[in-house]
């Protein structure tokens, strides 16, 4: 769990966040493609090139940032991304580069506003919800691993 004073910073921050989410969120692509081409392959390029993706990253930062203090009200989208993460074989040693280009587009965007304080909450707080999508991802994996015919990862097929 957070500490109330991460808590706080995060809720505080959220209005100049949100005011700049998407500048943010488009900062944060560009850097992590240009520095992890490798990740590239798992975005679909056309909601890229479209600001679709951007967006939507924009309002899960968001609505993470205005239920810092009520995980479960977010539930239903830690579901969603889940299934979508494992549907594309998203891996937890993948997280850490998301979160290293995300708070370098926070201080880049946010200038003089994202205090090392700042940097310190956020980054908190995406470690503990890339912990819990991690935990859901390994839970989705292991029923697929167990499921009668199941695998994980790739698998030649003969047609």
């Amino acid at each position: 769990m957070l500490s109330a004073k991460t808590i706080q910073i995060v809720k505080d921050i959220t209005p100049a966040v949100a005011a700049n989410a998407e500048t943010v969120t488009r900062v944060f692509y560009q850097r992590m493609f240009r520095e992890n081409p490798e990740v590239q392959a798992y975005f679909n390029q056309a909601h890229q090139h479209s600001g679709g993706q951007q967006k939507a990253l924009a309002g899960a930062i968001c609505a993470y940032f205005l239920h810092i203090d009520d995980l479960e009200a977010l539930t239903p989208a830690v579901e969603l991304i889940a299934q979508k993460h494992c549907s594309l074989g998203i891996q937890a040693e993948q997280y850490p580069i998301v979160g290293k280009h995300l708070l370098a587009a926070i201080k880049e965007v946010m200038g003089d506003g994202a205090t090392d304080e700042v940097l310190a909450a956020v980054g908190e707080a995406y470690q503990l919800l890339a912990d819990v999508c991690i935990g859901r991802e390994q839970q989705i994996y292991a029923a697929q691993q167990a499921a009668v015919g199941g695998w994980n990862g790739y698998r030649s097929f003969v047609v």
